[in-house]
């Protein structure tokens, strides 16, 4: 429960800190013989602020409460 309660703590920091995070994905946008047009399209999935409390509060819930209480 301890590792589970940091993991969960850890994760929650990151997402208040970045807000989110981006990745890039190269297309095909045309191919004609040997010839071939790409392009790459900027994608972006933000975090929700609430999401990131949420995580930190449930990973301090399994840092404080004792393993008894929760099982």
């Amino acid at each position: 429960m301890k590792l589970s309660g940091l993991v969960l703590v850890s994760l929650g920091i990151i997402a208040l800190v970045y807000g989110g995070f981006s990745y890039d994905r190269e297309r095909t946008v045309l191919e004609v013989g040997s010839i071939r047009a790409t392009a790459t399209e900027h994608h972006t999935i933000p975090l929700s602020p609430i999401a990131g409390v949420a995580a930190i509060v449930g990973g301090l819930v399994f840092l404080v409460i004792p393993r008894r209480l929760l099982t």
